[in-house]
C-alpha cells in the first residue's frame, strides 16, 4: 500500500482544524511532533544520501531511508537571519523584509511556533549561534510563539573561546534540547534545533579534527553525530514515530567555485543548493526521492497540512505533501516545476555593489546581475559556462517572470533598522560586515557586479576571521590588500585601523580610522575606536569628542562611560570625570578600574569617605592589586583608622615581595 495513503489515514485522527480556537491553546493528544532541524552552511554535496562518497553523515543517511529526500532544493538567501525567516514564515525576503542583518521579524508575519502554540503545541528553539539570539544582534523578533527560546550568547571576552561566548557546539544544543524534552508537559511539541558548527572558522573537536584532512568536512562530520544523538533520544523516548522530523540548511558555503570563498555575495549552487529531509510520521512514504525542485519557503506550509492545520493565506510557499504523493503515483503531472527564487543585498549594503537575484526554473539558472548570467544546469551542472550571450531570448524571458514574482510576491515595507554599535560588533565577530548604506528597494539598488570584485569581500571576511581569533598579524596584510586593490571600501580602514590599535600601535592606526569616521558617518565604532587611538597616542583633547559621539549613539555601554571619564580626568575636567565614573559603577558595578579610579578621585580631594567603598569593592575585585590596597591604607590613614592602615600596608609589602603577588 502507498505510504501516502496512510498518511491521510493518518490525518483523519486528528481533531477538525476548525474546532480549534486561534487564539487559545487547546489540549491535543493526536496531533504529530513536530521537529525543525537547520544545519547552517552546510552544503547539499556533503551528505551521502545525496551522493557524497566522503562517509561524512552515517546518521542523516540512515534517518534518510526513513523519510522523503529533496535532491534538488534551494534556499532564498545565502544568510543565516533572512534564510530562517523565510523558512519559519514562509514568505519570500522581499515581503517579510529580512533581506540582510538587523531588520525586524514583524508581528504581521505569519510564524510557524506562535501558529502551533496557539493550536496547543509546546515550543522550544534551541539555538547555535549568536546571530539568531534576539536579544544580542539579528533575530530580532524571532522568540516570538516560543515557550523556550535558548540563546544568552555574549560578545567574546578575555580567557573565553567562541564556543563560551558567540556559539556552541552542536552536542551543547542538542543536550540543552532533549533537556527540555524530558521536561515539558504533555501533549504534541514543536521544537526547532540550528547547529552552527558548520560555519566558518571551521574549528571542529577530536576526533573529528584528526579524522578529517578538510576541517570543514570535519564539522560536517561532527554535526552529524550529534544528529545521531538526537534521533537516539527522540526513540528512547518513544517520541520518534508520531513526530513530523524536517532537516535542511538554511543555506551553503563556497570553496571558490566562481570565486567566492564562504557565503553571502553569490547565489550558485554551492550557496543555495541545500540538502532536505522530511522524516514523515509513521515514516510514511519512507526512502521515497522527490526529484521536483522544492524551496525552503515550503517548509511551514508542509508542517501545517501534516498536521492537519489550516495554511495562512499570507504563506507564500506550497505544501511539500503533494510533491510526495506525485512521486509515488508517477502519471500525476501536477507541480511538475516550481520555479526558485533567490536574493542577495549582503554584498550591495556592505561594498555598495549590485543586487543579485536568480531565477531557477526547468533546466536553467538565471542570474539577474549587471552583466546577465544563464546556464543550463542540465549539461552544465556546475554553472561553468554562460550562455547568455547565445541564450539571449531565454535570458529575456526569465529575466520577465523573475520580475513578474518579485512585483507579485512583495510588499512594502513599514520598519527600517539600524544596528547599535554593540550590534554591529557582534557582527563583525562572528565574520560578516555591517550595512554601510541604509536600506532600500531592492530593484532600486544598483552598482558594480559583484563578480568583478570578489576577492574583496574574500579578503575582508577572512580578515574578520583572523581578527576574531586574535590573529591581527594575519588580518593586517590581508586588509592592506584589499585597500590597494579598491580603496574606497570603507569598512577596510576601520578593520586595519583596529587591528593596528590592538597590535599596540595606534600611531598607524589613528589616520586609518579618521579615515574611517569620515567615510562611515552612522557607524559609531569608528569613533569609538579612533577615540581608543588618540586616547593611547595621549591626544586627550581628540579624544573626547570621538567618545562623546559614541556615547550619544550606545547611552548604555559602561566601557564608553569609563573611557570618557578617563579621558575627563586627563583633561582636569573632574566633575564631569566623577559623573562618569559613576555611570560606569552603575551599569557595571564590579568594574574594576572604574571603583579604583573614582576611589582614587575622591581621595585626591580629600573625600576620604567617599572614596572608601570604591576603593574596598576594587580590593575585593581584584585582592591582588597594589595600588587597591596602597590608596585603600592611605584613605584609612586619613580617616584616622590607623589598625585598617597598617593592615593594608602590609597587605602592599606582601604583594611586593618576591612570589607575594
Amino acid at each position: 500500500m502507498r505510504g501516502f495513503r496512510w498518511l491521510g489515514c493518518f490525518l483523519l485522527l486528528a481533531p477538525l482544524a476548525s474546532a480549534t480556537s486561534p487564539t487559545r491553546p487547546q489540549p491535543l493528544t493526536n496531533r504529530p511532533n513536530i521537529v525543525l532541524i537547520t544545519l547552517d552552511t552546510t552544503r547539499a554535496d556533503r551528505m551521502g544520501f545525496l551522493g557524497s562518497k566522503l562517509g561524512l553523515t552515517p546518521n542523516l543517511d540512515a534517518l534518510a531511508k526513513e523519510a522523503v529526500s529533496f535532491p534538488h532544493a534551494y534556499s532564498h538567501v545565502p544568510l543565516t537571519p533572512p534564510s530562517h525567516a523565510t523558512i519559519l514564515t514562509s514568505t519570500y525576503p522581499q515581503f517579510n523584509h529580512l533581506q540582510y542583518m538587523g531588520e525586524p521579524l514583524t508581528k504581521d508575519l505569519p510564524y510557524i511556533p506562535e501558529i502551533l502554540r496557539r493550536r496547543g503545541y509546546r515550543t522550544g528553539a534551541f539555538v547555535g549561534s549568536m546571530i539568531l539570539d534576539p536579544k544580542n544582534i539579528t533575530a530580532f523578533g524571532f522568540e516570538r510563539g516560543f515557550d523556550v527560546y535558548n540563546a544568552g550568547f555574549h560578545k567574546r571576552k578575555k580567557d573565553e573561546d567562541r564556543y563560551q561566548s558567540v556559539e556552541r557546539r552542536a552536542v551543547d544544543v542538542v543536550d540543552r534540547a532533549t533537556n527540555w524534552l524530558s521536561k515539558k508537559p504533555a501533549g504534541p511539541f514543536f521544537l526547532w534545533v540550528h547547529c552552527y558548527d558548520p560555519h566558518g572558522p571551521y574549528d571542529p573537536p577530536e576526533p573529528f579534527k584528526s579524522r578529517f584532512q578538510d576541517p570543514y568536512d570535519g564539522e560536517i562530520a561532527y554535526t552529524d553525530s550529534a544528529m545521531g544523538k538526537l534521533f537516539s533520544t527522540l526513540r528512547s523516548r518513544n517520541l520518534f514515530d508520531n513526530t513530523l522530523i524536517v532537516i535542511t540548511a538554511d543555506h551553503g558555503e563556497a570553496f571558490g567555485e566562481h570565486g567566492e570563498r564562504h557565503h553571502g555575495v553569490f547565489l550558485y549552487d554551492e550557496t543555495i543548493h541545500v540538502p532536505l529531509l522530511v522524516k514523515m510520521p509513521k515514516q510514511l512514504s519512507a526512502g521515497v526521492t522527490v526529484d521536483t525542485r522544492a524551496r525552503l519557503v515550503d517548509i511551514a506550509p508542509t508542517m501545517l497540512q501534516v498536521a492537519d492545520l489550516p495554511i495562512p493565506a499570507a504563506m507564500q510557499g506550497s505544501s511539500l505533501v503533494s510533491l510526495i504523493k506525485h512521486s509515488e503515483e508517477p502519471t500525476k503531472a501536477k507541480d511538475s516545476d516550481r520555479p526558485a527564487y533567490s536574493e542577495t543585498i549582503y554584498s550591495h549594503r556592505a561594498f555598495g555593489w549590485s543586487v543579485l537575484t536568480t531565477w531557477r526554473t526547468g533546466k536553467y539558472l538565471y542570474v539577474q546581475a549587471p552583466k546577465r548570467e544563464l546556464y543550463d544546469e542540465s549539461s552544465d551542472p556546475q554553472a561553468l559556462k554562460n550562455i547568455e550571450t547565445t541564450g539571449k531570448a531565454v535570458a529575456d524571458t526569465l529575466s520577465g517572470q523573475l520580475n513578474e514574482f518579485r512585483q507579485k510576491t512583495s510588499a512594502a515595507s513599514t520598519s527600517s533598522s539600524k544596528l547599535d554599535p554593540e550590534q554591529a560588533e557582534n557582527l563583525r565577530a562572528l565574520g560578516y560586515l555591517p550595512s554601510t548604506i541604509k536600506g532600500g528597494s531592492t530593484a532600486d539598488e544598483d552598482g558594480p557586479d559583484p563578480k568583478d570584485h570578489i576577492e574583496i569581500a574574500n579578503l575582508l571576511t577572512e580578515a574578520l576571521f583572523d581578527s576574531q581569533e586574535e590573529r591581527y598579524e594575519d588580518a593586517v596584510p590581508k586588509l592592506e590588500k584589499v585597500l590597494a586593490q579598491e580603496p574606497n571600501t570603507s569598512l577596510a580602514y576601520l578593520e586595519l585601523g583596529r587591528a593596528y590599535l590592538r597590535l599596540e600601535q595606534p600611531q598607524k592606526a589613528v589616520p586609518l580610522l579618521r579615515t574611517a569616521v569620515e567615510k562611515l558617518p552612522d557607524d559609531v565604532t569608528a569613533n569609538y575606536e579612533l577615540g581608543k587611538a588618540l586616547f593611547e597616542t595621549k591626544d586627550f583633547d581628540g579624544a573626547a569628542p570621538q567618545f562623546e559621539i559614541a556615547l550619544k549613539h550606545n547611552p548604555n555601554s559602561a566601557e564608553l562611560h569609563f573611557y570618557l571619564a578617563v579621558v575627563y580626568e586627563r583633561n582636569q575636567r573632574l566633575p564631569d570625570a566623577l559623573k562618569e565614573f559613576q555611570e560606569t559603577i552603575k551599569l557595571k558595578p564590579d568594574h574594576f578600574r572604574a571603583n579604583l579610579l573614582l576611589g582614587r578621585l575622591y581621595g585626591m580631594q580629600n573625600e576620604f569617605a567617599k572614596a572608601l567603598p570604591y576603593l574596598k569593592q576594587a580590593a575585593h575585585i581584584d585582592p591582588t592589586s597594589v595600588e587597591a590596597h596602597m590608596f585603600l591604607a592611605n584613605v584609612y590613614g586619613a580617616l584616622g583608622q590607623t589598625e585598617n592602615a597598617r593592615r593594608e600596608r602590609s597587605t602592599v609589602d606582601k604583594l611586593k615581595s618576591p612570589g607575594g603577588g
